[in-house]
C-alpha cells in the first residue's frame, strides 16, 4: 500500500480482515482487498490520455490522485464507476404501487436552520448549507433509496443530508413525527382549523452522488459520508500525538514569571513592524496603536520614539531578509514581531500572560534556524487575487502562511500518519495559519478572532495557537462528531467540473445544489493551501466564478453556469425537480443564476428564503449584502409536455398546455405564520413571462400578445386574489385561506424603472382607484430608488398609457363601485349610476380589465416601438449618465425577435451599458438567444 493510504497507519489489529465485502456485484476478502483492487483499476484508467481530457480533471501525479482516492466510492479525479452504482441502486430501489405517479410541489417554506450542530461544525469550509435544512428539501422530495445529485457539493453537506434521512432521531429534531412504519408527518392545520399531523415522506436513506471540481473539497466530503472506526481513530490519534509530544513540546515551553517554573503556550501574538516616516525608527503596531484597556486598535497613534501621529497607511513596513532553506533562495518579508504569550503553568489556576523575554526570542530563534526533517508543502502560490494577495509582504510560498514551529509539528503528524483524514484536520485548520487574528471579545484580550471569512488576508497580529494545543482539542471534539455518523453507508463521490457528470441521462431523482455565486468567493485560491498538504490542485479552467486573474467576467460566469445546468437537467429524471441555493448581493449574478437556468431547460417555480442564522464576513459588514439566501425551486418538464410542445409550439393551444403544465408545479400556497401570502409565481404577468422565455428558448415566435394572453387567462383558469388556479387547486387555496388568519399585506416592491413602476401603480390602485392628487404625492416617494440610467416618466404619461380613469360619464366602473360600496355605508346598495356614487367616483384611477387593456397596450407599444426605432437607428453607445427608456428596448427586441431579425437585438444590446444588461433578466435572454440563433445561421 501506498504511504499516504488512508488506512496505512492504523495499528495492526484494526487492519485485520473485516469479512467478505461485496461491492459492485463482486465479493472480496475484506476492505482492504476491495480498496487494492479498484486502486489498479483506477491506475490503468490514469493512464488513458482521453481519462485526464475530462473537464475538469484534477492538477496532480498519478501516484498523489490514487493515494487520495478509495476506489470506486470516491476518486480524487472523474469517478468511472457512477453509471455502475446508479445501475445497481436502480435495481434495488423499492417498486412503487400501481398507477403510481411522482409529483411534488416545490417546497415553498422558509427554511431556518442553525450552523452549531456538531457534524456541520466537523470541518470548516469556505461556505455551506446546514445538512438539517437539506434534509427537508431531500424528504419533500424524495422516496427511501432515491438518488440525489449535487454537483457543487464542497463539504458533502447534501450527502450527510441524505444519509441522516434514515435516522429517526434526527428526523424527529426537525419538528416532524414518524410513525413505527417510517411515515414521517408534519403538521398542518385542518379545516376546522385543528392542527393534524399529515404524512409526506418516508424514513429512510437516501443514495447520493457527491461532485466537485476541488479535491479538498471532495476529500472532505469523503470523511463526512464514510464510516470510520472510531476506537481505532481515537487510538491511533492519542498514539501520533504523544510522539510528536515528546519530539517537539520544547517548542511551545516558556518561563513563568518567578523565572523556575515552565508553562505550555497557550498562544503567542505576532506583530506588524512599520518605520516612521518622521524619525526612521521602527514602530511595533502592538505597542503603539493597541489600546489594551479598551480592547480595540486606534485609528491614530503617536510614534513612541518621536511622538508624530501616525496611521497605519502612512507607515512603511519594516522589512527583514533571511534565507529560505525550503526553497534555498534569501527572501525579504515583512518584519513580525512576538508581542505577548499567554500561557497556562500545570499545577496553577487560570492563565497568564507575560511579554516575550530573551529567552522566548532566544527559542524561536533557534527554531528558526532548526531544520525540519519531514515533508512540507513549499508550492509557489497560485496566480490570483486572493493567492496573491500577501506578495507585497514577501508571503509568497504555502509554507510562509505557518510559523515555523506550527508547520514543522503539522509536518510531523503528517510523516506519523498515513491517514490523510488526520492531517487534515490540521492542515486544513485555518487557525494554525498566520491567517488568524487576534480580537477581543466580550471585553476579554484574544477571545475573539479568526480568518478573515473569504479571504486570505493576513493581519497586522497574529493569534499564533500551537498545533499541539489545538490538537488534543480538535481530536477529541471529532471523536465524538465521528460517532454521530460512524454508522453511515458509502455515498458516492467524484472531482471533476459540474459540466462533465459521468452519468446517464434521467439518472437522478432530485438534485439539491450551493454554486459557487459570481465573484463571491475565489474558491480555488482559498483552497490552494490545503490543496498543496494533499498534493493533489483544482483545475479552475472552468472554475465558474468571476475572477479578473482568470479572465472571467459576467457572460463567461453565465456561460459556465448554463453548461452546468444543462449537465444537471440531462441527468435528472423528467418531471424531478432541482433546488438551488443561492447567496448574492448583485442582481447581475441573480440574473445570470435566472437565465442559466432557463437556457438549461429548468422552470423556476418558487424562490424561498432560507436563513444559515450566520452571515459570512461580507453579508453582515456590506450595507446592501443579503441576510438570507434565496432557494431557488426549478423543475424539468416532464417527456410527455415536451412531445405535446413539439407538435403544438406555433399554435395557441401551446401556450395554454404550458400554462396549464406550469400551474401543477407551482406551490397552491405560501405562509408566513398563520398568514397566507401571495405567491408571485402566480401573478399573470409573470406567467406571461415564464411561458415568452420558454419560447424563446425552443426557438419558436411567441403566438400570442400579452392582452390576449390576460385575457385567455381569465377565460380558462380560475383567479383569486390576483392569482391564477387549476379547479383542484383552487379548493385547496379556499380552504387553507378559510383556515388562516387571512392574507398578509400586499408584497412590498422595490421600485427602480418603469416597469417596476407600473407594477407598484397597478398593485395600488388594485386595493384603492384614486385621483391623480392622491397618487402623486406617494409616486413621488417611490422614485428615491430610480436606476440611473432608466429615463423618468411623469405619473401622467404612466397613468394615461397603462390605467383608465373614470370621467363621470356613465355607469361608475365595477372595479371603483367594488371599492366604494365596500368602503362606504351611505353607497353600499346605491346603481351604478347614482349620481352620489358617480360624484364620489370622478376622476379616481383603475386598474381595466384584460378586455379593456388590450387597446391601452397597443397605444402603449407604438410609442414603445417608436422609441426603440430611433435607438435603433443611433450611431455609437450611450454615454454615461445619458438615459434611455428600458420597456423600449424591451418591446423592440421582442418584435425583433418574432420577425426573426437577431441583428438587430445585438446591435441595440452593444449600444447600451453592459451591466444594464446584466441586471435585467428580459434582455439578457433576447441578447443570449439572438447570439446563438447568429451563430447557428
Amino acid at each position: 500500500m501506498s504511504q499516504n493510504s488512508l488506512f496505512d497507519a492504523l495499528p495492526e489489529e484494526a487492519r485485520k480482515p473485516s469479512g467478505p465485502v461485496t461491492c459492485l456485484g463482486m465479493t472480496f476478502e475484506n476492505d482492504e482487498a476491495r480498496r487494492a483492487h479498484f486502486t489498479e483499476e483506477l491506475r490503468k484508467k490514469l493512464q488513458d490520455p482521453e481519462f485526464r481530457k475530462i473537464e475538469g480533471f484534477p492538477i496532480g501525479s498519478d501516484e498523489d490522485i490514487l493515494n487520495l482516492s478509495d476506489p470506486p466510492y470516491y476518486t480524487a479525479c472523474p469517478n468511472p464507476w457512477i453509471t455502475d452504482f446508479i445501475a445497481e441502486w436502480e435495481a434495488r430501489q423499492p417498486g412503487q404501487p400501481e398507477g403510481y405517479h411522482y409529483h411534488r410541489e416545490p417546497f415553498a417554506a422558509d427554511v431556518s436552520e442553525g450552523k452549531n450542530d456538531p457534524i456541520y461544525n466537523a470541518h470548516s469550509y469556505h461556505t455551506k448549507v446546514p445538512h438539517k435544512a437539506i434534509m427537508r428539501y431531500i424528504l419533500h422530495y424524495t422516496e427511501p433509496g432515491d438518488i440525489v445529485f449535487d454537483g457543487f457539493c464542497g463539504t458533502g453537506m447534501t450527502g450527510v443530508a441524505a444519509q441522516m434521512c434514515g435516522d429517526r432521531d434526527v428526523v424527529m429534531s426537525l419538528g416532524y413525527q414518524v410513525k413505527q412504519d417510517g411515515t414521517i408527518l408534519q403538521e398542518e392545520i385542518n379545516e376546522d382549523g385543528k392542527k393534524i399531523w399529515k404524512p409526506f415522506s418516508k424514513l429512510g436513506v437516501r443514495r447520493a452522488v457527491l461532485n466537485d471540481l476541488s479535491p479538498a473539497a471532495t476529500f472532505i466530503a469523503y470523511n463526512y459520508n464514510t464510516p470510520v472506526d472510531v476506537a481505532t481513530f481515537e487510538k491511533e490519534a492519542k498514539l501520533i500525538l504523544k510522539e510528536v509530544e515528546e519530539e517537539c513540546g520544547w517548542m511551545y515551553k516558556t518561563l513563568h514569571t518567578d523565572g523556575k517554573t515552565k508553562g505550555k503556550i497557550n498562544y503567542m501574538v505576532w506583530s506588524d513592524v512599520f518605520v516612521c516616516p518622521e524619525c526612521a525608527n521602527e514602530v511595533v503596531f502592538w505597542e503603539a496603536a493597541v489600546d489594551k484597556e479598551a480592547g480595540k486598535v486606534k485609528d491614530t497613534f503617536p510614534c513612541s520614539h518621536c511622538n508624530t501621529e501616525l496611521t497605519k497607511r502612512n507607515m512603511e513596513r519594516a522589512w527583514t531578509t533571511k534565507f529560505d532553506k525550503a526553497l534555498n533562495d534569501t527572501v525579504r518579508q515583512a518584519k513580525q514581531a512576538p508581542v505577548l504569550i499567554n500561557y497556562t503553568v500545570q499545577g496553577s489556576k487560570g492563565r497568564f500572560e507575560k511579554i516575550p523575554d530573551a529567552v522566548d526570542l532566544a527559542l524561536i530563534e533557534k527554531i528558526e534556524n532548526a531544520d525540519i526533517p519531514y515533508w512540507f508543502p513549499t508550492d509557489r502560490m497560485m496566480e490570483g487575487k486572493e493567492t496573491r494577495r500577501n506578495d507585497p509582504a514577501g508571503i509568497t510560498h504555502v509554507h510562509h502562511f505557518y510559523t515555523k514551529r506550527n508547520l514543522r509539528v503539522l509536518a510531523a503528524i503528517r510523516k506519523r500518519s498515513s491517514s490523510n483524514f488526520l492531517i487534515s484536520q490540521f492542515a486544513m485548520w485555518w487557525t494554525l495559519t498566520k491567517l488568524y487574528r487576534y480580537r477581543w471579545a466580550g471585553g476579554i484580550a484574544g477571545a475573539g478572532g479568526g480568518p478573515m471569512a473569504g479571504t486570505l488576508y493576513i493581519p497586522s497580529l497574529i493569534k499564533e495557537i500551537p498545533v499541539l494545543v489545538s490538537a488534543n482539542d480538535v481530536f477529541n471534539k471529532n471523536i465524538r462528531k465521528k460517532k454521530l455518523f460512524s454508522d453511515f453507508s458509502k455515498q458516492l463521490l467524484s472531482t471533476s467540473s459540474a459540466g462533465w457528470v459521468n452519468q446517464n441521462n434521467y439518472s437522478v431523482d432530485y438534485i439539491f445544489t450551493d454554486p459557487p455565486f459570481g465573484a463571491n468567493l475565489n474558491y480555488s485560491e482559498l483552497s490552494f493551501i490545503w490543496e498543496s498538504w494533499l498534493k493533489v490542485f483544482t483545475n479552475n479552467k472552468p472554475e465558474a466564478i468571476e475572477n479578473s486573474v482568470q479572465k472571467k467576467g459576467p457572460e463567461e460566469y453565465r456561460q459556465l453556469m448554463t453548461s452546468c445546468f444543462k449537465e444537471a437537467y440531462r441527468v435528472l429524471k423528467p418531471g424531478r425537480w432541482m433546488t438551488v441555493e443561492f447567496s448574492n448581493t448583485k442582481a447581475s449574478v441573480w440574473n445570470s443564476i435566472q437565465t442559466a437556468l432557463t437556457e438549461a431547460g429548468f422552470l423556476v417555480a418558487n424562490v424561498s428564503a432560507l436563513d444559515k442564522q450566520q452571515g459570512s464576513f461580507k453579508a453582515v459588514t456590506t450595507p446592501t449584502a443579503v441576510k438570507q439566501d434565496l432557494v431557488i425551486s426549478a423543475y424539468k418538464p416532464n417527456g410527455g409536455f415536451e412531445e405535446r410542445f413539439q407538435k403544438e409550439a406555433e399554435t395557441e393551444e401551446g401556450v395554454w398546455d404550458f400554462v396549464r403544465t406550469h400551474l401543477k408545479y407551482l406551490p397552491v400556497t405560501k405562509h408566513q405564520g398563520a398568514l397566507l401570502q401571495f405567491v408571485p409565481e402566480r401573478d399573470p404577468r409573470i406567467l406571461f413571462d415564464q411561458m415568452v422565455a420558454y419560447y424563446v428558448r425552443k426557438g419558436y415566435p411567441v403566438p400570442i400578445s400579452s392582452q390576449e394572453f390576460q385575457i385567455g387567462l381569465t377565460q380558462r383558469f380560475i383567479e383569486r386574489d390576483g392569482m391564477y388556479f387549476l379547479p383542484d387547486q383552487v379548493a385547496e387555496y379556499d380552504r387553507k385561506k378559510m383556515t388562516s388568519g387571512g392574507m398578509t399585506e400586499t408584497v412590498e416592491m422595490f421600485v427602480k424603472d418603469e416597469a417596476s413602476m407600473i407594477q407598484w401603480l397597478r398593485q395600488l390602485l388594485k386595493q384603492k382607484p384614486q385621483t391623480f392628487a392622491d397618487i402623486n404625492p406617494q409616486f413621488m416617494q417611490q422614485l428615491g430608488g430610480w436606476d440611473k440610467n432608466e429615463a423618468q416618466l411623469d405619473l401622467r404619461e404612466l397613468l394615461n398609457q397603462n390605467f383608465l380613469s373614470y370621467d363621470g360619464k356613465g355607469s361608475v366602473p365595477e372595479q371603483i363601485h367594488a371599492y366604494l360600496s365596500s368602503n362606504w355605508k351611505d353607497l353600499r346598495n346605491l346603481p351604478k349610476d347614482d349620481p352620489a356614487l358617480i360624484a364620489k367616483a370622478q376622476d379616481r384611477w383603475y386598474v381595466p380589465d384584460p378586455n379593456k387593456a388590450g387597446d391601452l397596450e397597443k397605444l402603449r407599444e407604438k410609442a414603445l416601438l417608436k422609441e426603440f426605432d430611433e435607438y435603433r437607428q443611433r450611431k455609437g453607445k450611450f454615454k454615461r449618465g445619458e438615459t434611455f427608456r428600458m420597456e423600449a428596448i424591451r418591446a423592440g427586441f421582442k418584435k425583433a425577435w418574432q420577425e426573426r431579425d437577431y441583428q438587430t437585438i445585438i446591435n441595440v444590446a452593444e449600444k447600451i451599458p453592459n451591466k444594464v444588461l446584466e441586471e435585467d433578466p428580459k434582455l439578457l435572454m433576447w441578447y443570449d438567444q439572438a447570439v446563438t440563433r447568429m451563430g447557428g445561421e
